[in-house]
Formats: structure tokens, C-alpha cells, sequence
């Protein structure tokens, strides 16, 4: 009985004209309804994908700037290398001193904070490391105005005391930097560096240091001879520092640097290279030929970085004097 009246109903409804009618205008309603939420949809759709067009043509436009400004930055760092080598004492002029020697110079970035210095004048020798406050541009300037003055205080004032060239190099930079008007000074950074004099006759070393030591190797054996806790120009107080003296022999091997390599970051704990592995590496390759050991000293350090990134400028040099 109830199907019979469920089918009848239904029979009733399909022979209904309004009701049809109704449906069919709701069928139509729901249609345009989804009809135009397609079409608002499509709508939002380009508008978000102008959008991002525009916003990716926006990023392209700025990213080729960047690459437009790193290049001119990048030209303009390797154009400052150069004008920094033309400073430096050139390969022949140092082999004219000493014909035994290496250099291992491997700056952060292109330009260098470190700087070194090799002369010759009144039957003496003159080798000097040093590592100015920073690296990439502003040590590089620093390291510039260092590199003018040690020429000048050597050559022009021929100052011939190894404490005495720290000490005017500090004077010289207080001059520079301090500025009467304010009455402090511009620039308080400062340069770690190791100066070596040696008379050509005597064979007598004076050693001064500014934080940075010397390493003399001698019949398998390592001398330190350790500079003073203060950098020239730390501060503009009166300051002073020590000289030693030490008789060099034949095969005597001298060993000046920065800080850069020691305190390189890596190693299966990612921690410094430290001073003990550079003398014991030092020692170990003082052995082999000088330009050997400044490529063992690029294949140990490159190993120890293990991929990450250089920290600071690196220098060695590596001096056999007689």
C-alpha cells in the first residue's frame, strides 16, 4: 500500500505544470549561478596571474640590476687587487733578496686585510707580516696606507730598530687618524704585525711584534719568539714595544704570518685550526722545499675547511735568509 501510494504521488508531481516549471527554473538559476562563479573564478584567476607576471617581471628587472651593480662591485674589487699587488713587493724583487722563500697569500674576499713587506738597505735584510682590523675593502685600505708607510719609515726615514718601526708606524697612523677638531680619533682600528731585521754581516735577528709571533726552525726544532699583547695604533696612549735579538745560522728557516690560518673554522667538530696544528705542520714540512710547503699548506687548510666558508685573509711566509 504505501508504494502504490508513493507512485501515485510521484505521478501527481510529473503531471504538475508548476512544479515542473519550478524546477526547471531553478535547474536554470543554479546554472547561471555556477556559470558566473566560473566566470568570476576565471576572472580572479588572470588577475592573479598578471599579478604574478608583473611581479616577476618586477623581480627580473631587479635581479638583473644586481647583477648589473655585483659586476661593476666585483670589476671595481679586481681592479683595487691589482692596485694592492702593485703595492706589494714583487716576486723579483723579492728572489733578488732572498732567492729561498714562499708566500702563501689567500685573501677572504678579493682584496686583503694582510699585507707583507721585503727590503734591503745598508747590508740589511727587512721582512715584515701584518694583519690589519677587517678584511675585503676596509682592511684592504688599511692594509694600503700600512703598506705606504713601512716604505716610507724603512726606506725614507731608514729607521734600522725593530721596535722602533712599530713605534713610528703607530705614530704615523695616530697622525693620520686623529683629528684635533673633535679631539678623538677617526679610526681606531689597528695592525697585528711582526717585523724582522737582520744584518747581513753579523747574522743578528731583531724581532718586534705587535700580537704576532715569529717561528724560527732549527735542526728539526721550533723557536717562538712572541710579539707584544698590543696592536700599533690600539689606542693613542704613549706605548712602547720590546725588541729581540737572535743569531741566525745557515739553514735557519723563518716563518712570519696572520692569525687567518689558525683560526680557520672546520675539522669533523667544525672548530679552529689553532696555532699548535700550524707549528706542528710547520715543523713537519720544514723539511721539503719551500714552494712545497706553501702547496702542502693550501692542500691541508682547503682539507680542514671541509666546504666551509674562509673566515678571514690568510698569509704565511716561509724565509730561508742563509
Amino acid at each position: 500500500m504505501p508504494s502504490a501510494l508513493a507512485a501515485a504521488m510521484a505521478d501527481g508531481l510529473r503531471d504538475n505544470p508548476v512544479i515542473n516549471y519550478a524546477i526547471a527554473v531553478f535547474i536554470v538559476v543554479a546554472l547561471i549561478y555556477l556559470a558566473v562563479l566560473q566566470f568570476w573564478v576565471l576572472l580572479r584567476t588572470r588577475k592573479h596571474l598578471s599579478e604574478m607576471k608583473s611581479a616577476y617581471s618586477e623581480i627580473e628587472i631587479q635581479r638583473s640590476e644586481l647583477q648589473l651593480r655585483n659586476k661593476d662591485l666585483t670589476d671595481s674589487l679586481n681592479y683595487a687587487r691589482r692596485i694592492q699587488a702593485a703595492l706589494l713587493p714583487s716576486e723579483h724583487h723579492i728572489r733578488r733578496i732572498f732567492p729561498d722563500y714562499f708566500i702563501y697569500y689567500r685573501p677572504k674576499h678579493i682584496v686583503s686585510g694582510d699585507f707583507y713587506w721585503f727590503s734591503e738597505r745598508d747590508d740589511k735584510y727587512f721582512i715584515a707580516a701584518a694583519d690589519c682590523t677587517g678584511h675585503g675593502v676596509p682592511g684592504a685600505l688599511m692594509s694600503m696606507i700600512g703598506l705606504e708607510l713601512i716604505h716610507k719609515i724603512i726606506n725614507d726615514m731608514k729607521v734600522d730598530d725593530s721596535d722602533q718601526v712599530l713605534l713610528t708606524m703607530n705614530r704615523e697612523l695616530e697622525s693620520a687618524f686623529y683629528k684635533e677638531e673633535s679631539g678623538k680619533p677617526i679610526i681606531k682600528d689597528g695592525i697585528e704585525m711582526s717585523i724582522c731585521i737582520i744584518d747581513k754581516k753579523t747574522r743578528l735577528m731583531e724581532f718586534s711584534g705587535a700580537f704576532l709571533p715569529v717561528y724560527i726552525v732549527r735542526d728539526d726544532k721550533l723557536i717562538e719568539i712572541k710579539g707584544d699583547k698590543k696592536n700599533v695604533v690600539q689606542s693613542f696612549a704613549m706605548v712602547s714595544f720590546n725588541r729581540s735579538t737572535f743569531t741566525l745560522q745557515d739553514g735557519d728557516l723563518l716563518y712570519l704570518f696572520s692569525d687567518g690560518y689558525a683560526d680557520q673554522f672546520g675539522g669533523p667538530d667544525n672548530k679552529k685550526f689553532m696555532y699548535r696544528r700550524l707549528r706542528h705542520i710547520l715543523l713537519t714540512i720544514s723539511k721539503y722545499p719551500l714552494p712545497d710547503q706553501q702547496r702542502i699548506l693550501d692542500e691541508t687548510i682547503d682539507s680542514w675547511m671541509e666546504g666551509h666558508d674562509q673566515i678571514d685573509d690568510m698569509m704565511i711566509l716561509g724565509v730561508k735568509p742563509f
